[in-house]
């Protein structure tokens, strides 16, 4: 009896055909195989719609190669496809539509904005939403910064910490302090500015894409470098939800996020929120209220947009051990824990979804023997 066959679904970075994720991916096509999953990756080009067929991408875990082979569309799919400007993205949405009818492990979400008004409609959610608005003029963030000391500006698709202002109304209150990303992921020279510029510097912000302006937490370390947690749930091998681990992430020097990608450093949850928050208690109980928050979410995002496998959410803790939810990625990263020299979470994260998959094939197979056997009747 064949194996049951996941496609993983991702986009060329360039026209040299290079994969985000090819390390990933190997792992998970190695995985699978020991599990008795045929895995293959393929991106929206490499489907032949005449012939039905896709021109997969397959990794052979002895020889180490790649190689391509014409193959039938799985039975799965896992989209692991992240916002691109351009024709490719475009070729993602067309296959999207034209094959949405297969099996999908998960479907897209939202951007940041309407995720948060989505979550906002729900009181429990609501007390862990930093306040944020939707900016349509400038008179938006200077509004904001009446009533909250730092705002962030934030690109409503955007990733990687690429186009992020943070800015801080000092004590002298004609002054704003102002620093950020580009969305070349650069660090901006930090500035001191008088109010009465604030508005030409937001003007000249390359601000194409639509913007938020979030509520700053505190969240700065005694080095003044910022930190955060990210927090990774999936489903498993028997379709439920829950946490395969949770990693806090330090800032490089002079950078408004945390990302890994601009030089942030992972460090084991443990470590970082003991050197935050004193009160051991008071740390196990931001540990629990994290995971009910982050389990919570992705059920409720599954019932508002259909199929899920996994969510990563970053979250902000105060001092006082309250848990904000700053965003949530629908296709995230798996290299934070392995950084924080955490393999064995970093191995689950590559299995669960693969596990999950096996589940859904099964459950599959016994919807469609049940029919068989309701029509023989």
């Amino acid at each position: 009896m064949p194996h049951p066959v996941l496609g993983i679904l991702t986009l060329y970075l360039n026209e040299q055909k290079q994969l985000e994720e090819r390390i990933i991916y190997q792992h998970m096509i190695s995985e699978g195989r020991k599990l008795g999953l045929d895995v293959f990756v393929f991106t929206p080009m490499d489907v032949i719609a005449s012939k039905k067929k896709i021109m997969a991408m397959e990794f052979d875990p002895i020889q180490r190669k790649w190689s391509r082979r014409l193959r039938d569309f799985p039975n799965m799919i896992f989209d692991r496809c992240r916002i691109q400007k351009g024709y490719r993205f475009k070729q993602l949405l067309n296959f999207r539509k034209n094959y949405g009818h297969h099996v999908f492990l998960n479907r897209p979400l939202r951007n940041k904005w309407i995720i948060h008004e989505v979550l906002s409609k729900k009181e429990n959610f609501r007390l862990h939403l930093p306040a944020t608005k939707l900016v349509t003029r400038i008179s938006d963030v200077e509004q904001m910064l009446k009533t909250t000391s730092v705002v962030y500006l934030k690109p409503i698709n955007g990733t990687g910490g690429r186009g992020i202002l943070r800015i801080e109304k000092l004590k002298n209150q004609n002054q704003f302090y102002i620093q950020g990303r580009n969305q070349q992921r650069k660090i901006i020279t930090p500035q001191k500015i008088h109010a009465a510029r604030l508005g030409s510097i937001l003007q000249n912000w390359d601000m194409k894409d639509s913007y938020i302006a979030q509520e700053g937490i505190p969240v700065q370390l005694p080095n003044g470098r910022v930190h955060d947690y990210r927090m990774l749930v999936q489903k498993n091998w028997e379709g439920q939800w829950e946490l395969t681990g949770m990693v806090g992430r330090v800032g490089a020097s002079r950078s408004v996020t945390s990302n890994l990608h601009g030089g942030g450093q992972a460090i084991t949850v443990d470590i970082l929120l003991s050197q935050w928050i004193k009160d051991r208690e008071v740390q196990e109980q931001v540990k629990r209220k994290s995971e009910i928050l982050g389990i919570e979410t992705a059920i409720y995002l599954e019932q508002t947009y259909g199929a899920l496998c996994e969510l990563a959410l970053d979250l902000a803790i105060n001092k006082k051990g309250e848990v904000f939810l700053l965003e949530v990625n629908p296709k995230p990263a798996r290299e934070v824990f392995a950084r924080s020299g955490q393999k064995d979470i970093y191995r689950q994260s590559i299995i669960k979804p693969l596990e999950y998959a096996l589940w859904l094939f099964r459950q599959k197979q016994v919807l469609i023997k049940a029919e068989v056997i309701e029509e023989s009747f």
